[in-house]
């Protein structure tokens, strides 16, 4: 069974928490110190991102992240190389997150059989067209059993919503926003509403709620309303600010309880 849907099958007994990092940053060689350490502190699945020139859906954080490692010396192919290399010891869900010209430089079959090749479970294309997703991804991602994880926002109709969850699997990334990523205070009524209204959808595909968790109301708001959390600039922040994953995650912990 893939890992993604493993996970969700025997964990409906407590929320899960998910962690984002940007590949190559702080430094260009700690991919593989980075993820095992997040799964010996508790994370559940761990989102490893791909860095870009242009994150389209990134703030400032992630996208400053995303330069340190480009210059650091951060590629596809090295990250692949990075994560093969820890395969084995390495046993939560790992998440490829990048954007849709990276991944088609280097080619969709080689991109889902590195995937493969290195235990990655799935990936995330917050760029990817649905329609190129189902007529031109998905059937290669099939072939080598990733999930293609696909993201709404409040600004996705219920029609588009219901067709996403129909030609999907793994879980479906539940935006907070329609903003970019970052850290927040506090999700507002508007925010509540929108997680009250797509929880009443009864949608078959557990949702995991990002952008903007950064504290105890945000996580447990999030938690709340699906199936777990995935925080991402909070982490990749003080990932940046200790240069050491052990303290980053101390610090997360001390955050996420205020």
């Amino acid at each position: 069974m893939n890992k993604i849907n493993q996970l969700f099958s025997e964990r409906q007994d407590r929320k899960l928490l998910s962690l984002y990092f940007c590949a190559g940053c702080p430094t260009l060689e700690g991919t593989g110190e980075i993820i095992k350490t997040l799964e010996r502190r508790g994370i559940d699945m761990i989102e490893v991102g791909i860095p870009f020139s242009d994150p389209l859906a990134d703030g400032p954080v992630i996208q400053a992240a995303g330069t340190v490692a480009l210059k650091n010396g951060m590629t596809l192919q090295k990250l692949f190389d990075q994560l093969k290399a820890i395969k084995n010891e390495v046993h939560i869900p790992l998440v490829m997150m990048g954007y849709l010209n990276v991944i088609m430089h280097y080619g969709f079959e080689k991109f889902f059989q590195s995937c493969v090749e290195c235990g990655a479970s799935g990936a995330i294309i917050p760029d990817l067209p649905f329609d190129d997703y189902q007529k031109v991804v998905k059937p290669i991602a099939d072939k080598y059993d990733i999930r293609v994880i696909m993201m709404i926002t409040p600004e996705t109709s219920d029609e588009r919503i219901r067709f996403i969850d129909d030609n999907t699997d793994g879980f479906i990334y539940m935006v907070s926003s329609a903003s970019i990523t970052g850290a927040q205070s506090n999700f507002n009524e508007a925010k509540v509403a929108y997680f009250n209204h797509i929880n009443a959808m009864n949608l078959k595909n557990p949702r995991m709620i990002g952008f903007g968790i950064s504290n105890k109301q945000t996580l447990e708001s999030a938690q709340d309303n699906a199936a777990g959390a995935i925080i991402g600039s909070k982490f990749v922040a003080l990932l940046n600010e200790t240069k050491n994953p052990d303290k980053a995650i101390d610090l997360l912990y001390e955050a996420l309880k205020k």
